[in-house]
């Protein structure tokens, strides 16, 4: 490719289609004479070039696309205006930004032989196929919730024991069982403070709990805040994080995660010292 108003010349690589083109049109034109670069000075071959003289870009915007169009039975003209060769470049590069494997914004860049990326944006727009893919790929509505399970308990909602405060629908944290029926409005949900309304795997409690043979599963999607989906996915820092902030804030039950420590006596000698 020619020195041209953004960069200087390059190669680049074509569909070997066009190569073919190319070359059945190289062979059925008569040889044509080097002609000078306007803009290096240099004695070079152009492609679009007929007795010794080169096809000028209004030509082939104003005849020849034109007559293609009309072989080929499309329009000539479209809600953005005129087909030009311009439109065809542009085209061609936001195929190649948005296909299955596309080009990088850089590789599109030396592609179009652009010196700078601003250039190519103006070539390059992603397509709404392109832009929802990317949405769905990028996962912020998944990241942003968890699934649970959860248990309902047939027998105590038959019986009206639920009606009388037991709990009916217990939500499995993985290490235990949540029995407080607000459960995805709770702010300790993803940090329990093992307040009253937690059963741990390893009672008995949640043993016969498990063993019941009439309880019913199913799923439920709680949203979860940034902070809480930093607790689930990044490990004991941002647990650690989202348990200080949590401190202060009462449970279900009523007390908050600070009452619920356990409480250690320090004993002192009689030199008062620990």
């Amino acid at each position: 490719m020619p020195a041209h108003k953004t960069g200087t010349a390059f190669a680049k690589p074509v569909d070997p289609l066009l190569g073919q083109a190319i070359n059945a049109r190289q062979a059925l034109r008569p040889s044509q004479p080097k002609r000078t670069d306007k803009r290096t000075g240099e004695q070079v071959d152009f492609l679009f070039s007929y007795r010794a003289r080169t096809i000028s870009s209004g030509y082939i915007n104003s005849s020849i696309i034109p007559m293609l169009c009309r072989k080929a039975g499309v329009p000539a003209v479209d809600a953005r205006g005129s087909i030009t060769s311009h439109r065809a470049r542009s085209t061609i590069a936001s195929q190649l930004y948005n296909a299955k494997e596309p080009l990088t914004l850089f590789e599109l860049q030396a592609w179009l032989g652009h010196r700078s990326p601003e250039s190519t944006q103006h070539y390059a727009k992603i397509s709404p196929n392109t832009l929802t893919k990317a949405y769905e790929d990028a996962g912020y509505v998944a990241r942003n919730v968890r699934t649970i399970e959860v248990l309902v308990d047939r027998e105590a909602v038959t019986s009206g024991a639920a009606a009388a405060g037991e709990p009916w629908q217990p939500y499995g944290l993985g290490h235990g069982y949540c029995t407080y029926t607000f459960f995805e409005q709770c702010p300790h949900r993803m940090a329990c403070a093992r307040c009253d309304f937690y059963t741990p795997k390893d009672s008995s409690k949640a043993q016969l709990l498990e063993a019941k043979d009439n309880l019913q599963r199913m799923l439920a999607t709680i949203p979860l805040s940034d902070e809480e989906q930093a607790a689930v996915s990044d490990g004991h820092a941002a647990l650690n994080r989202l348990l200080d902030r949590l401190a202060s804030v009462p449970t279900p039950s009523g007390p908050t995660p600070r009452q619920l420590l356990p409480t250690v006596e320090v004993r002192r000698d009689a030199d008062d010292h620990l």
